[in-house]
């Protein structure tokens, strides 16, 4: 079974989306956003993208 992507409305009432492997873990989750479209748009670049995305390993806490 393949991850998915789970959207929801947080307390704050902004829309997010966490993404879970088959086994259930939550591996992102989305920063907030207004709208519902804005959600699925950030999902949408995800899917596009991650597949490019190069592996750095850093030390310490840099990003």
């Amino acid at each position: 079974m393949a991850g998915k992507f789970e959207l929801y409305v947080d307390e704050s009432g902004n829309h997010r989306f966490r993404l879970k492997a088959s086994n259930g873990t939550v591996v992102i989750t989305g920063a907030p956003q207004e709208s519902k479209d804005d959600c699925l748009k950030s999902i949408e670049s995800l899917r596009k993208l991650a597949p490019y995305a190069q592996v750095l390993e850093v030390s310490g806490a840099q990003g």
